[in-house]
């Protein structure tokens, strides 16, 4: 993981940073409408098989931060990345290159027996990711 911790910068450190682009993820499924609305507005813009491998109990694909920016562009998820990137003072490349190895892993904590849950059932709640963040950057577990 030293990519990541290397784009997050000492400043932030790995920890912070990490609950940073966790919330960020966070942000992203719920804007989409959850779990669901997020699957499926990736799979209709480009990202099928990636999105399905994240879903799904094998090893997840891993997706460009180019072909990510695309597909929530398209998704009309711009305006959050562009305020999140705003917010971390990064700029929206940087934080996509994260993202792009963030989001494979939060669709896939929130899918753990590889099923997206119906609309409706289960709604998303942040505080569900909040353990990935101590797995992908360290710090201590809970």
């Amino acid at each position: 993981m030293s990519f990541l911790n290397d784009l997050l910068g000492a400043a932030q450190g790995n920890q912070a940073g990490g609950s940073n682009l966790v919330a960020i993820a966070g942000q992203l499924i719920d804007k989409a409408g959850g779990v669901q609305g997020l699957v499926s507005m990736l799979q209709q813009h480009g990202l099928g098989d990636a999105v399905q491998s994240w879903v799904g109990t094998g090893v997840n694909q891993q997706v460009s931060s180019d072909q990510l920016g695309q597909a929530l562009q398209n998704g009309g998820l711009g305006s959050v990345l562009q305020e999140a990137a705003s917010k971390l003072g990064v700029d929206q490349g940087q934080l996509l290159g994260q993202l792009s190895q963030v989001l494979p892993h939060a669709v896939d904590h929130l899918t753990p027996d590889g099923q997206v849950p119906a609309q409706g059932q289960g709604g998303f709640d942040l505080g569900s990711l909040a353990s990935l963040a101590g797995k992908l950057f360290g710090g201590s577990a809970a």
